[in-house]
């Protein structure tokens, strides 16, 4: 055996701390969805995944004190996105379309969904007072609600609830987030219909944010 061979020190781990965090940070930025733990376990697969979690952890520091970036918790997973008081100047940047925003309307209905889903039609148009069939096909193009399953009543209508894009929209880290109706109607710009003030999320519509959701389970479950 060589002297050259004897001398040799034990080889440092392939990827330092700082790399992990480095390429963490890169794909939380790159990923157009929030990246959660669970899928950068599998990105990095050849890391332990306790050196993957302390470097988000270094990286929630770090973002703590950036005057334009956050790294925020939505739907499960982690985004770095422009500061809010920072909007104005990013929607410049975009062009901003009005026609890309909500109607009142929209809001509204995407509000009693968010605080009474599973809910149908019929109890949406109930809750608004006016009908919400066009409003309903427009929540689900832009993917902020979808069919969950049926009610068990006659006629078996549809049953709607919102989704991970919603979670991810409104900046949520999931249903618990949800701040009451008033709250929200106020930072959005809309009156909230008369039949959903004071209302807080029901408990047992607190486990619907994700794709967990079954027909099965929320057809049976009562109003």
């Amino acid at each position: 055996m060589s002297n050259e061979t004897l001398n040799e020190e034990p080889q440092a781990p392939v990827t330092a701390a700082a790399e992990v965090k480095a390429v963490v940070e890169a794909l939380i930025f790159a990923s157009p969805e929030p990246l959660t733990p669970k899928m950068l376990f599998r990105l990095l697969r050849e890391e332990p995944k306790e050196d993957v979690l302390a470097a988000i952890e270094a990286l929630k520091a770090d973002y703590e004190n950036r005057p334009g970036l956050q790294m925020v918790e939505v739907a499960g997973g982690y985004q770095i996105v422009t500061r809010p008081d920072l909007h104005e100047w990013v929607r410049r940047l975009f062009h901003e379309r009005s026609s890309a925003k909500l109607t009142a309307q929209g809001l509204e209905s995407l509000a009693v969904i968010a605080y009474k889903q599973p809910i149908t039609a019929l109890e949406i148009t109930e809750i608004r007072g006016v009908n919400t069939s066009g409003v309903l096909s427009t929540l689900l193009e832009r993917h902020l609600i979808k069919i969950v399953g049926r009610k068990n009543v006659v006629g078996r209508p549809f049953l709607y609830a919102t989704t991970k894009e919603f979670l991810i929209r409104f900046g949520l880290k999931d249903l618990h987030d949800l701040p009451k109706i008033e709250d929200m109607a106020e930072a959005l710009g809309f009156d909230p219909p008369a039949g959903l003030m004071e209302t807080t999320p029901r408990e047992d519509m607190l486990p619907l944010e994700e794709d967990d959701l079954e027909g099965s389970k929320v057809e049976g479950q009562s109003e």
